[in-house]
């Protein structure tokens, strides 16, 4: 049985009801694969993950959390001997697509600072109080975010990104910086809960609520990390002042939990900042150079960005001279400053696609999510008279028949309404992509008839790049 079949027993067993929907969300960062289901008055996230200690942690860690009150999704089934797991659907408002939708011109709205001090209020919660009696045996891959861990993450970064971006170094002094730079952050206090992954796309909104997700990488670890994961969170791009604003609520909420020495924290704290970022660099690199994902390169310049920062205005009482200068050679590197070029270059790209329903709605391949289908089906079908059959939408005989004896016009009208409004927002805020798609039953003649006029529509009207791709033509 595939994991999709297994996915639909699983929620039908759980819901007592058929499944109406099933549909893949856009993939993350992780192999994790998601999956939307829905009955008629259910819904839930499917999870497969061919990694079953990661998902024993998740689930061992989620059960902790929910009884600690904390806002984590429910676990509604599994069968971790398939590798899956249903979880609660809390929707689709990251903080990051809350930030993304409401910022403009580079400002930080007041609504999003506040929902940012939330998530911090709770973080400590995380931290201190769920972390006293967590079963840390099931972390993986170790329990604490040791010398071990923190060799991985910068070895990550030295292979996946210096070496990938062709940033010299010498392999000895730098290694032996790591060691001085480990041993500096060794010195923090490591016995709290630490998320590991504490950053915007983690934490959802629902009801304008804060919930998390994706800490199946949590450890033991120094408080320091997680708030330097969130405030400099690449993309995010958080102005300094607010960061600098932040975290000093987030110490003032601290000191409710235990006692915090601020200088001795702060010291410490640009040090996590500055591996974080390194780890997150490895990422990048791994994503985009490694396995040619494009857009985690788009992430890149916010990174460089937060490095030159920390090189100007941070002095850590550490001596690491080789790190430093293959730190301050990336931010230099005129291969790494192309893409900050592309990131200030900007236009709209629309994905329009016709496909065919039996084959299931097609993935959006930018990873932003979101978007329109339009269901052609309610049109009639030239498909079911013999002479139009070995026809397509791309016929005039087709054409003819869609424009003079069917509601066509009226229903595209309705579907050039919605898209515009949106494109002309999405233009307006520098969004990158559209995904628009038609379906129907064969994806040959209604879907691919409206794909042709919408491109059309779109090409005559706004300055956008339109891609038109015909799923089961081509």
């Amino acid at each position: 049985m595939d994991k999709e079949k297994a996915l639909i027993k699983l929620f039908e067993d759980w819901a007592g009801e058929k499944h109406t929907e099933f549909y893949p969300l856009p993939p993350s960062g992780s192999y994790r694969e998601y999956f939307r289901i829905k009955s008629k008055s259910k819904t839930a996230i499917g999870v497969y993950n061919a990694d079953e200690k990661e998902n024993k942690a998740f689930v061992t860690f989620t059960e902790h959390f929910l009884n600690k009150g904390l806002n984590v999704p429910e676990i509604f089934a599994r069968d971790l001997k398939k590798n899956i797991y249903l979880e609660e659907d809390l929707g689709d408002i990251t903080l990051f697509s809350f930030l993304t939708a409401v910022r403009k011109n580079g400002d930080f709205p007041e609504e999003v600072f506040e929902v940012y001090k939330r998530a911090l209020e709770i973080l400590p919660r995380f931290q201190i109080e769920a972390a006293k009696d967590l079963d840390y045996s099931v972390c993986y891959p170790r329990a604490k975010f040791d010398r071990q861990s923190m060799m991985w993450d910068l070895n990550y970064f030295k292979y996946y990104f210096l070496k990938l971006a062709r940033i010299s170094f010498e392999e000895q002094a730098l290694e032996n910086d790591f060691n001085e730079f480990v041993d500096y952050l060794l010195s923090a206090k490591d016995d709290y809960f630490l998320y590991r992954d504490f950053q915007s796309r983690n934490i959802m909104l629902k009801n304008n609520t804060p919930y998390f997700i994706d800490y199946q990488g949590g450890r033991k670890g120094a408080l320091q990390y997680d708030v330097a994961s969130l405030l400099y969170d690449a993309k995010a791009d958080v102005p300094q002042v607010i960061r600098n604003e932040l975290l000093r609520h987030y110490l003032k909420r601290l000191g409710d939990f235990v006692e915090v020495n601020e200088r001795e924290f702060v010291e410490l704290y640009y040090g996590y900042v500055l591996i974080r970022i390194m780890q997150a660099c490895g990422a990048y690199g791994f994503r985009g150079f490694y396995e040619k994902k494009e857009h985690f390169l788009k992430s890149i310049p916010y990174a460089l960005e937060n490095i030159r920062w920390l090189l100007e205005n941070i002095e850590l009482p550490v001596k690491i001279p080789a790190l430093r200068k293959a730190l301050s050679e990336a931010t230099n590197s005129q291969r790494l400053k192309k893409f900050a070029v592309k990131k200030r270059e900007y236009k709209l790209k629309i994905t329009v696609y016709s496909f065919s329903y039996r084959k299931g709605i097609p993935q959006d391949s930018s990873g932003n999510g979101g978007g329109f289908v339009f269901d052609c089906r309610g049109i009639l079908n030239p498909g079911r008279y013999e002479h139009y059959k070995l026809l397509t939408g791309n016929d005039e005989e087709v054409i003819d028949f869609l424009e003079n004896k069917t509601n066509v016009k009226e229903f595209l009208n309705n579907a050039f309404a919605l898209v515009d409004m949106t494109v002309e927002n999405y233009i307006k805020r520098k969004f990158t992509h559209l995904f628009v798609g038609f379906g129907c039953t064969g994806g040959q003649h209604r879907s691919v008839y409206c794909a042709n006029q919408l491109a059309e529509h779109l090409r005559n009207n706004f300055n956008v790049n339109v891609e038109l791709i015909h799923r089961e033509l081509d």
